[in-house]
């Protein structure tokens, strides 16, 4: 399980590696052309199982923690389905991966 470590106020939220990569991507995109935004996302039981979000500008500082050494693979259509998430009046909403039975019916 990694981190994300937002702002001075060590406010740190547990995420999967797999889900912190896409993050990452999608989140380093977005501030290095100075957009900010919201990030939003389903708590789990263990923090009371509510909603929250926080505000990303270029401007405050971000931390991602990987708890293992490996890079994992990327999923293109997540990636694609985060990045349009995070270019709506919402902001980026963290969604579940798509299954790969899901992207191969949507190509089909």
């Amino acid at each position: 399980m990694g981190s994300l470590i937002y702002g001075t106020s060590g406010i740190e939220v547990e995420f999967e590696d797999r889900v912190l990569e896409h993050l990452q991507i999608v989140i380093a995109t977005k501030l290095r052309r100075r957009e900010s935004f919201f990030f939003s996302w389903r708590d789990t039981q263990k923090v009371g199982d509510g909603r929250s979000s926080i505000w990303l500008d270029a401007g405050i500082p971000l931390y991602f923690k990987y708890s293992g050494g490996r890079v994992p693979s990327i999923n293109r259509d997540w990636l694609n389905e985060l990045t349009a998430s995070s270019n709506s009046s919402s902001g980026l909403v963290l969604t579940d991966e798509p299954s790969l039975d899901n992207s191969v019916k949507r190509r089909g």
